[in-house]
């Protein structure tokens, strides 16, 4: 039985919004609430047009458009809100105040806290006085309003008070280092194209839109197909706009169809829980769901069409042909992806992706890896307010998201055998996905307690327990250890980079990497106590640094003389590689000291310091963890010391060439211990006493013949840093964000 679709969408009695077109609203049986909603969207859609058309930036001053935006912004939410609309103007004025009078290095987090708590204030308001409505309220624009101060907030913070090695891609994007006016500020917070249903768009972005630049930064970052850079065709958004309205009035057409048919307060009724049996629940939560969607997917497309209609959302060419212009910068919904997606995962990307980036930002980039989710969930609760069904939904799916990842790594191998069967596969997931959607998000759109769990009790908690028994019973099954040994591989194929087609000067670092490989594969504690020499061809003669893999150092004679050193690839395993960092202060005495040490012959693996390890299964297991929790940290440090090292060597002269100290051994002796001598003039290098012998070296290569060599290590030096410079960027983004 069809209902009325104004009772469907809520009751008026707590809007304070204006009620001039009430007589508007009777004739098409909605809400008046709801038509206000529709005429100020409306109206923004074509004073967009005008917006872009008549206040130009090439026109107006960017004060001008600023001024307009905000007036615009400001009748509408008193048009739609009525007396409530002081909010709107209260939370930005009180996050201004903060941001204009703190200091910038922790201004994000006072303006966070200010914010919530202004914005819980008012979801508890309304849940008191007007539970379960769906009628339109202010708390919607204020959501909007505390992702707009709080990303400023961190955008200042980033700008002010960190480096820019220190920040992430998006981070450095969006970094201000110059705090806005009030009139910037208000107008980035008000402005009538995202006033009403957002998007988000970040401080900078606005910015460079207001100011018309926003389109020759676009344009310039993928210009690769463009032959003249000195015009840049400003992009008509028009063909997106249309495209986008269209699609917003197809979903709001299914929404009136659906939502009459499939009402979400039926389920409230106890009429409807006895007669519904287990398949038709199932059945009507998805129908009802669904429809609730495309109520958002016509908001979310038509405010994104507005935004685009003014020239904002402007994202560049497509990568593909260069030439088709992207206005997909502010989108917030990707209605195919979310509505066939074959993942919990892909339909959340999908989904609201405004509120997605800005979560990101201010959260999950910004604490430590093993609370990101929850924290993550945790504002994104907060934000939404305290109806009971918010935390049932997140809850449930927190669950279906890890059950999702033990089935996945059970079930998707024997599917991806022929195409046939990966087509399967993609169908059964996207099936499994609609269901399990339907189930964990109906209580987000009934808000109450007490319905949500009839609801599930109703249909015994089935897909609870599922996700129960995969959890803790079905993931027994799951093979551990590939996926540790796909953990190791990874490890690897990490140093392969640096050491893959590398020159043969590079010899060393060969081996320490596969010494490194021979630790993460055996058994029994490692022990290499071994010397490297870059030479120019064998190790007679001896012209590049030496490498102690006892040590983890590389020492040579920089430009003053001194003794240098510089971090290599730990492969003992006596102490943590982190550890080995600790040798960059010693003296020369004790180097000379090391060098005698590690001039006699290696202990066995299993002696170190006269103690034997104890060869139990859990010192492996640690050893091995440790290895791997500090290989990003050593793979920095010995592309560090190449850079350092190649710099030396380059500002060497070539008058000098003949005083480049290289440590040798004779004899079993460290020539050049810390008291020998350097005739200057012939370029020989005297060592002292060892072993009671005295060796004399005599350097034979001449100044032409060192400046050939100079040339060839630092050619090879910088073919490795070449190849070495992968390594930060794929090992710092390991991860998704």
């Amino acid at each position: 039985m069809q209902q009325p679709l104004a009772n469907i969408i809520g009751a008026n009695a707590y809007y304070d919004g204006s009620r001039l077109f009430t007589w508007l609203a009777e004739m098409c049986g909605l809400s008046v609430d709801l038509v206000n909603f529709l005429i100020t969207q409306f109206l923004a859609l074509i004073l967009a047009s005008a917006f872009r058309s008549y206040l130009h930036p090439s026109k107006v001053t960017a004060s001008t458009r600023h001024a307009i935006g905000l007036v615009i912004g400001l009748f509408f939410g008193y048009f739609c809100f009525g007396q409530q609309a002081i909010h709107i103007a209260g939370l930005p004025a009180v996050c201004y105040v903060v941001i204009r009078t703190q200091n910038p290095q922790f201004v994000q987090r006072i303006v966070m806290v200010v914010a919530l708590i202004y914005l819980s204030c008012i979801h508890l308001h309304r849940q008191y006085y007007d539970y379960g409505s769906y009628s339109l309220d202010i708390t919607g624009p204020l959501m909007i309003i505390t992702q707009k101060v709080t990303s400023l907030a961190f955008s200042i913070h980033d700008g002010f008070t960190r480096e820019i090695k220190d920040l992430t891609a998006s981070q450095q994007q969006h970094a201000i280092r110059k705090l806005p006016s009030a009139l910037e500020f208000f107008s980035y917070t008000l402005h009538f194209q995202g006033l009403m249903a957002g998007p988000l768009v970040f401080y900078k972005d606005y910015i460079d839109f207001i100011e018309g630049c926003h389109i020759l930064k676009q344009a310039s970052a993928n210009c690769k197909y463009d032959i003249d850079k000195k015009i840049v065709h400003e992009p008509s958004p028009v063909k997106a706009v249309v495209k986008k309205v269209i699609a917003s009035l197809v979903c709001a057409l299914i929404f009136i169809k659906f939502a009459t048919i499939y009402p979400i307060k039926a389920m409230k009724d106890d009429g409807f829980m006895k007669n519904s049996g287990f398949f038709f629940s199932l059945w009507y939560m998805m129908m009802a769901t669904t429809a609730v969607r495309f109520k958002y997917y016509f908001a979310w497309l038509l405010a994104d069409a507005i935004c685009n209609n003014s020239g904002l959302g402007f994202n560049g060419y497509d990568e593909r042909d260069g030439v088709t212009p992207r206005w997909d910068m502010l989108s917030n919904i990707q209605v195919l992806e979310f509505e066939f997606g074959t993942n919990f995962r892909n339909c959340i990307n999908a989904w609201n992706a405004g509120t997605n980036r800005w979560l990101r930002m201010v959260v999950f980039e910004r604490v430590p890896k093993r609370y990101g989710t929850f924290l993550t969930f945790s504002l994104s609760a907060l934000w939404h307010g305290f109806y009971p069904g918010y935390y049932m939904t997140f809850a449930t799916g927190a669950l279906i998201v890890v059950a999702a990842r033990t089935a996945r790594k059970l079930f998707r191998e024997p599917f991806q055998r022929t195409p046939a069967t990966r087509t399967l596969y993609d169908v059964l997931t996207c099936l499994v996905t609609r269901v399990f959607m339907a189930y964990a998000t109906f209580p987000f759109v009934l808000l109450d307690f007490r319905a949500s769990l009839d609801m599930y009790l109703n249909v015994f908690m089935c897909l609870h327990l599922v996700a129960l028994i995969t959890v803790f019973v079905l993931s027994k099954f799951v093979p551990r250890g590939k996926s540790r040994e796909t953990s190791a591989e990874r490890s690897r194929s990490k140093v392969k980079l640096m050491t893959e087609d590398g020159p043969k000067n590079l010899q060393h670092l060969r081996e320490a990497a596969e010494a490194a490989e021979k630790l993460l594969k055996s058994a029994t504690p490692l022990a290499v106590e071994s010397e490297t020499i870059l030479t120019n061809g064998d190790r007679g003669t001896t012209a590049g640094p030496i490498i102690d893999s006892g040590s983890s150092q590389i020492r040579y004679r920089g430009e003053n003389g001194r003794r240098q050193e510089r971090p290599l690839l730990s492969v003992t395993t006596e102490q943590p590689i982190s550890a080995s960092s600790n040798n960059h202060k010693k003296t020369d005495e004790q180097l000379s000291t090391e060098d005698n040490n590690n001039s006699s012959t290696t202990a066995p693996a299993n002696v170190v310091n006269g103690k034997s390890p104890k060869p139990t299964r859990e010192r492996i297991k640690e050893k091995l963890e440790q290895e791997t929790r500090n290989f990003e940290e050593f793979i920095d440090k010995t592309v560090t010391g190449f850079v350092e090292l190649k710099d030396d060597l380059m500002r060497m002269n070539d008058s000098n060439m003949s005083g480049l100290y290289i440590p040798r051994k004779v004899n079993g002796s460290a020539l050049n211990g810390g008291h020998g001598t350097t005739n200057t003039e012939t370029g020989d290098f005297l060592s002292g006493s060892a072993n009671g012998t005295t060796a004399i070296v005599t350097t034979t290569t001449t100044t032409s013949t060192s400046g050939a060599f100079l040339k060839k290590e630092i050619d090879a030096l910088n073919a490795a840093v070449q190849q070495a410079n992968v390594l930060p960027a794929v090992l710092s983004n390991g991860h998704a964000k």
